[in-house]
């Protein structure tokens, strides 16, 4: 891993990125690579995931998603995987009021990406990614 490059604690990418449980994000000069996985739906979605799935889930708050969890999982974030790693064109940094994270935008047209189905693989390549980036610089 070289020292220049530079690491977001937020997903680069994906509409729900949000709720995903799995991501790294690494700018690697003008390139950012973004990865996300394990995703799990905000409540009114799982709610609605269950009943069209006719899974019955059972209690409240905290108890409901862990049967939702235990019921159906991680939900696939593209066809047949549950991770998935792209590499952006990084552009002008976050300057949002009271933010200032830093976090390049993107357009949006992924210049290459990988899917996984465990977070191993999807951490290992990510990191593969970002090296390979690095030495296109």
């Amino acid at each position: 891993m070289s020292a220049d490059w530079k690491w977001f604690g937020h997903a680069g990418h994906l509409i729900v990125g949000q709720w995903c449980r799995f991501h790294l994000c690494t700018q690697v000069g003008k390139y950012l690579v973004s990865t996300v996985g394990e995703y799990v739906p905000d409540e009114s979605v799982r709610e609605i995931t269950a009943r069209c799935r006719a899974i019955t889930l059972e209690g409240h708050g905290d108890a409901r998603l862990a049967d939702y969890m235990k019921k159906i999982g991680f939900e696939e974030i593209g066809a047949g995987r549950k991770y998935e790693t792209m590499v952006f064109l990084a552009g002008q940094p976050c300057e949002a009021k009271d933010c200032h994270c830093g976090l390049p935008e993107i357009s949006g047209d992924e210049l290459a990406w990988r899917g996984y189905n465990d977070a191993g693989s999807t951490a290992k390549g990510h990191l593969e990614l970002c090296k390979e980036y690095s030495a296109k610089e």
